[in-house]
């Protein structure tokens, strides 16, 4: 036996030659030792590599096991029904919710068909989402599942495909939820929705009768005069009325021509007799104009029963601005340049109420210039109606234009403003398919357009 001799350069993949003894007639030349250095140090690589990626499996795997445990959590985790099957309806996998609703164990429901969990008369429609979901859509219904308890429990289902590893769908995944949750989800945002809706009408209400405070204000200015000058001619004709009883029952009771004549000049009975004409004139008119103040306000009705009517903007901007002046007793000067003959259709009250909630606001934002002015302009525009309401007074900071008819924002101090005025004005303007903007002006001051189409 001939044994390989070890030198100190020999390199670290030869020892295992010279451990290795070999027959005579295998010994090796330079070449042939050269050679199974070569193949030794090839097996070395690839047990290195064998070691490398056993590493790596390993740690891939126990990222693999992670990601699955995480996965089974957020299933588990799911309070929804959910449902993983192949394309036949066979159940792949199934999350607690479901389990707790057929009462039965994992294992159990492995491997059996979802259509043995549906009532019946619903396996159509079971079919019908299994076959949608295939085919790549997203479908919705509603399924009776047989529970542990025995019933029928509803739930409402969505089905979508499922895919594997090379995104090739082999399945569908079904989502659900009891119908009965659903309803009780619904009910309770119905029930929110309503209380919302009923403050909402409070609010309109309270903003409502704030209008109308100052309506009434403005009209009790505007009834003063002519009922203060129908109740003075009145009182006149009173006394005109009691000199001429005693006048006529003095020619009735015969007296004398001298007696007579005495009387007429001592009771005035010429001079009564000239002006009772003019009274009565002025108190038909004072009367008449009570009566049109009346008119207006049941046309300045803010109910919304009745059907729309042809709205004079002219007549409702001067009326308007009449009113808010009285109820103001503001001292401005309103400058008015509206188009005659310029119709609305809409309710002549609730325009009113825009209308007087922008001149109020108006008014306010002047009350402290020494030059206080407000313009109110009605014009066709493209084919629109606009108004146009502007003041001279501070103007609107640029931080609340964008805020300006959100409910109760106000830039008013405490107890001079509610801060819906101009919301409500905002939602009744929007309710006839118009708009209404706000912007500071050139010169300074507050400007608001409303535009509004010429039908109504």
């Amino acid at each position: 036996m001939t044994k390989l001799t070890e030198t100190a350069d020999r390199p670290a993949g030869e020892d295992l030659i010279s451990k290795v003894s070999l027959p005579s007639v295998f010994a090796l030349d330079g070449s042939s030792e050269a050679m199974w250095v070569d193949v030794i140090h090839r097996m070395d690589e690839v047990y290195s590599e064998l070691l490398r990626n056993e590493t790596d499996l390993e740690r891939k795997n126990a990222e693999l096991e992670e990601a699955q445990t995480f996965i089974s959590s957020v299933v588990a985790s799911v309070s929804d029904i959910l449902i993983a099957c192949g394309s036949d309806g066979v159940i792949k996998k199934v999350n607690p919710a479901f389990l707790t609703l057929v009462g039965m164990e994992e294992a159990a429901v492995i491997g059996t068909r979802i259509f043995d969990y549906v009532i019946e008369p619903d396996r159509k429609e079971a079919e019908r989402l299994m076959n949608a979901g295939q085919q790549g859509k997203v479908f919705e219904g509603d399924l009776h599942f047989r529970s542990a308890a025995g019933h029928a429990e509803c739930l409402a289902m969505r089905c979508a495909a499922l895919f594997d590893g090379r995104r090739r769908r082999f399945g569908a995944v079904l989502t659900g939820r009891p119908i009965s949750e659903l309803r009780q989800a619904y009910q309770a945002l119905h029930q929110a929705h309503l209380e919302l809706q009923q403050a909402q009408r409070k609010l309109i209400e309270q903003e409502k009768m704030a209008s109308l405070g100052r309506l009434v204000a403005g009209v009790a200015h505007e009834l003063n005069n002519p009922i203060s000058f129908v109740y003075a001619n009145i009182y006149t004709l009173d006394r005109y009325r009691k000199s001429l009883v005693a006048y006529l029952n003095a020619v009735h009771q015969g007296a004398g021509p001298d007696e007579v004549e005495a009387l007429r000049r001592s009771l005035k009975i010429d001079a009564i007799l000239a002006d009772i004409n003019p009274l009565l004139k002025g108190t038909i008119e004072g009367a008449d104009r009570i009566s049109d103040i009346v008119k207006n306000l049941r046309r300045l009705s803010f109910s919304k029963t009745g059907e729309r009517q042809p709205v004079d903007l002219d007549r409702l901007l001067r009326n308007s601005a009449h009113l808010a002046m009285r109820a103001k007793n503001s001292r401005a000067d309103v400058a008015i340049d509206s188009e005659p003959g310029l119709m609305i259709d809409a309710h002549e009250g609730q325009m009113h109420q825009v209308v007087v909630n922008l001149i109020d606001n108006a008014l306010d934002a002047v009350a402290n210039r020494d030059n206080p002015r407000v313009w109110l302009a009605a014009r066709r525009r493209n084919g629109m109606i606009e108004i146009v309401i502007r003041d001279n007074g501070r103007g609107i900071k640029e931080d609340d234009l964008g805020n300006i008819f959100e409910p109760f924002f106000t830039t008013k101090t405490v107890g001079e403003g509610t801060g819906l005025g101009l919301w409500i004005s905002f939602s009744i303007v929007q309710d006839y398919g118009g708009t209404i903007n706000v912007c500071n002006g050139e010169t300074g001051g507050a400007e608001f357009r409303i535009l509004l189409s010429v039908d109504g």
